[in-house]
């Protein structure tokens, strides 16, 4: 089976399986949005929106983040993990939206990926999420599961996005990278599928006998 091949199955078989897919971190406008991504590395999405209720309460755009002290964010923000860098990005950025964009969220890859914290990943949640534009954004999980199917050979997650991007249709850009989310957390976990025994893994290699080692993004 050929990679585009591949690429169709999977599509038809996430539509059917999701063919609705929920924003999982709760917000309420773009900068909450950015906020809560900023928040997700390295912490469940769970956990970030027993948090952000706590955190937008006291402040809820930019103006009033810069207002709070780095501390008091990060004592709101400890159960998330990484709580120091993640206080200070929140702290320079909230202020760096004031001073240079009216406090509004910018609505470009490049200005958002020079706010503190903010790597091309998040920015690609927001642009997606958050103004529409068609991205890919893809984390670990993603990473993981595209080489489980076949559709990239996992050197890094550059390469596995650039990879996605070429054999989807842009369209289904923003809806296909949360359905993988789900699906991978669904159906096709870590340590559980291994590339054998999922609907997708056993669609697309149907005579695969051994695990699949997936590489880690560099």
């Amino acid at each position: 089976m050929q990679r585009a091949e591949r690429a169709t199955k999977i599509m038809d078989i996430l539509n059917k399986i999701y063919p609705k897919t929920p924003i999982p971190l709760n917000h309420r406008n773009k900068f909450e949005l950015l906020i809560s991504v900023l928040l997700s590395a390295q912490c469940t999405d769970k956990r970030v929106n027993e948090i952000t209720p706590i955190l937008f309460k006291k402040a809820n755009n930019a103006e009033k983040m810069q207002k709070l002290s780095q501390n008091k964010i990060y004592k709101i923000i400890r159960p998330c993990g990484l709580a120091p860098q993640k206080s200070s990005a929140i702290y320079r950025l909230s202020n760096i939206l004031v001073k240079n964009f009216n406090g509004k969220v910018p609505e470009s890859f490049d200005e958002l990926e020079k706010l503190p914290g903010v790597g091309h990943k998040t920015a690609s949640v927001v642009m997606s999420q958050g103004f529409g534009h068609p991205a890919f954004p893809v984390d670990t999980h993603i990473h993981r599961l595209a080489q489980r199917w076949g559709l990239t050979n996992g050197k890094n997650v550059t390469q596995t996005e650039k990879d996605l991007k070429k054999i989807f249709p842009m369209d289904s850009w923003n809806k296909l990278h949360l359905q993988i989310i789900f699906y991978g957390r669904e159906y096709c976990e870590a340590r559980k599928c291994f590339g054998l025994d999922c609907k997708i893994c056993k669609t697309c290699f149907p005579n695969r006998k051994k695990p699949v080692k997936t590489k880690k993004p560099k």
